[in-house]
């Protein structure tokens, strides 16, 4: 039995004035898929990530989750079911890592910043909050994230990012939007972000993973979606989207007939890494 369409979007554009950053974008995400967005800095990746979170409102299009039409603030879609981080991390940096954390697993209950702050702390003897502090503290596992009572504000960009991918895991999203997560990460880093991708399709959930580095985002994804001045150029197999000619024009501006490629070509073999 095919796999349950979770997020769909249908004619997505983001107009600023006379500029067109997406333009016409339609896409559909299955349950249980990974899908991998690319494309050279302005080709529209975050404005998609935004349009889908409601961090910005499209000026045309629409998305639906689960068949019913996702529209509102970014905190109605939460509560509806999308997690994401984003390029620079917005963490409460004067809280410490464990409240960050706690802020994830409110989010689907509260509907201002406010309300999930106060969640966090209030009724700490409530089963949902102790069931909330388990939760946490196996994400921090999870993610080889150390001393929770460290201030948000005193951690590497590279610790920020994986406590915002903790955040947003524990809302438990239907989808999860990772903005460039693996930038400042080392290789502990990208494991445990890797991991979390992992976790998340085999829960039968989907994830939209953005990041610039191709030859990582092949190996963990089902699928790549490759933007281009807005528009989207190619939509399929990983392997084949790295050889394909859109590849070759977007990035390097070559033909794939051309034999002075070279090594700068992405179409080495990809290994794949997903689970």
């Amino acid at each position: 039995m095919a796999e349950e369409i979770l997020l769909v979007g249908r004619g997505l554009t983001k107009r600023y004035g006379g500029v067109t950053a997406l333009s016409e974008v339609d896409f559909e995400l299955r349950a249980g898929e990974v899908l991998g967005l690319v494309g050279p800095n302005g080709a529209g990746k975050t404005t998609l990530v935004d349009l889908i979170s409601g961090a910005q409102a499209a000026t045309a299009g629409e998305l639906t989750l689960r068949g019913s039409k996702l529209a509102g603030p970014a905190s109605r879609r939460a509560r509806a079911g999308l997690g994401r981080t984003f390029q620079y991390p917005q963490l409460a940096l004067e809280l410490d890592v464990r409240a960050n954390l706690l802020l994830g697993r409110a989010a689907r209950r509260h509907a201002t910043l406010w309300q999930m702050i106060t969640g966090a702390f209030v009724g700490a003897l409530r089963p949902r909050v102790a069931a909330d502090e388990v939760a946490v503290r196996a994400i921090a596992n999870e993610l080889g994230i150390r001393d929770l009572d460290r201030e948000a504000g005193d951690l590497t960009l590279g610790e920020q990012r994986l406590v915002e991918v903790g955040r947003a895991l524990g809302q438990d999203p239907l989808v999860l939007l990772l903005d460039e997560p693996f930038a400042g990460s080392d290789a502990r880093g990208v494991a445990g972000i890797a991991e979390v991708i992992h976790t998340v399709r085999r829960r039968g959930h989907a994830v939209i993973l953005v990041d610039h580095n191709v030859d990582l985002v092949a190996r963990l994804v089902d699928r790549i979606m490759l933007l281009d001045r807005g528009r989207v150029v190619f939509d399929g197999d990983p392997r084949e989207c790295l050889a394909s000619q859109q590849m070759q024009n977007v990035y390097f501006g070559l033909d794939t007939d051309d034999d002075d490629a070279g090594d700068g070509s992405p179409k080495a073999e990809v290994q794949d890494v997903r689970s």
